[in-house]
């Protein structure tokens, strides 16, 4: 009995031990999970790749990984080509520029109803306020330049040895359970490969409609403007955060007036996209009820932030089927009311 109980305490005592260590560390184990996850739902784009045939010979999986990225690479190399630079030159004009543009647009804000005593400092401040959020953004995407390359050769090595790393943790569980967890685990796969064909619904939606808005708008680079907004939809939070930042600069800078349109259409958007896109996109593509999606995305974003909500949605699927496997009693029957 005495050794028992010691052993229980020693089971406990490395319990919390475990549970600190992993607290810790939870910044690289959420990277890890975000890389085991994009590897789960990018294996299908890797057996397209690795289906290209020439002759008789095709690619193997680590050749199809390097193709893929740099397939990815090579379209945003293009996007910075072909629309950087003409962003570039008139952003070191209106430098040039900035007191004249500063007054000219002061004085057509003053044409605008209720704003006839509008100060230029005012202005000044939320532009410079404005600006600073943006560079703020910029500098953290730029700080997680290092985690990205981490997170890919991660995801890399998860898709070329995640198939021995899955049965490597299947042998920790006795043999009688292995066959109905790797079932479920299958499932859950299926189910959460889904999810990026969701996201990127959402993200077609977004670019498309800020194309169609923008354009009508007549705002200046309105097609760079949608596609980037389109391609930032995919990190929750931040990136339409970052979106709106830069098109509301620029409509700024252009007219006053395109600045209250772009920033009215983003928090109409945002708010369609939360309550009822989102939920319906993924209600159809990963199988959640619209509920348990705005809770996921709700407890990911409070618990990890940005990678919590990005997460949230697949981890939401992965625990349905276990639960549905596991916890659910299929047989049980419900007595009548009454």
């Amino acid at each position: 009995m005495r050794e028992t109980h010691r052993s229980d305490i020693l089971f406990a005592l490395f319990a919390v031990l475990l549970a600190y260590i992993a607290f810790r560390v939870r910044t690289v184990l959420m990277l890890v999970y975000l890389s085991a996850l994009f590897a789960v739902v990018l294996a299908p784009a890797i057996d397209v790749v690795r289906r290209v045939r020439i002759g008789s010979w095709r690619p193997g999986r680590g050749l199809s990984i390097l193709l893929l990225i740099l397939f990815v690479a090579g379209l945003l190399t293009l996007f910075f080509v072909f629309f950087v630079p003409p962003i570039y030159r008139d952003a070191q004009a209106l430098a040039e520029n900035w007191p004249q543009k500063m007054a000219d647009l002061t004085a057509r804000i003053r044409t605008l109803p209720l704003m006839g005593n509008f100060s230029l400092g005012g202005l000044q401040t939320f532009t410079n306020r404005l600006a600073g959020t943006a560079f703020d953004l910029f500098r953290n995407v730029a700080g997680g330049v290092l985690g990205v390359f981490t997170w890919i050769i991660i995801t890399s090595y998860f898709i070329l040895d995640g198939e021995r790393a899955f049965y490597w943790t299947l042998s920790m569980f006795p043999q009688a359970q292995r066959d109905r967890l790797e079932r479920t685990m299958v499932r859950a796969e299926q189910r959460m490969r889904h999810w990026l064909l969701g996201q990127l619904i959402l993200m077609m939606a977004l670019g498309t409609t800020s194309l169609l808005v923008f354009g009508l708008m007549d705002l200046k680079y309105y097609y760079a403007l949608a596609v980037f907004t389109g391609i930032a939809n995919i990190i929750p939070i931040v990136g339409p955060l970052t979106a709106g930042t830069v098109v509301c600069v620029v409509a700024l800078v252009d007219s006053p007036a395109k600045f209250l349109g772009v920033l009215a259409f983003f928090l109409i958007y945002q708010q369609v996209e939360t309550a009822l896109l989102t939920p319906r996109v993924m209600k159809s593509t990963v199988n959640l009820p619209p509920l348990a999606v705005i809770i996921a995305l709700s407890l990911g974003g409070a618990l990890a932030g940005v990678i919590g909500a990005m997460v949230a949605v697949p981890t939401a699927a992965l625990c349905a089927v276990l639960i549905d496997e596991y916890l659910v009693k299929k047989d049980a029957k419900v007595a009548p009311v009454g």
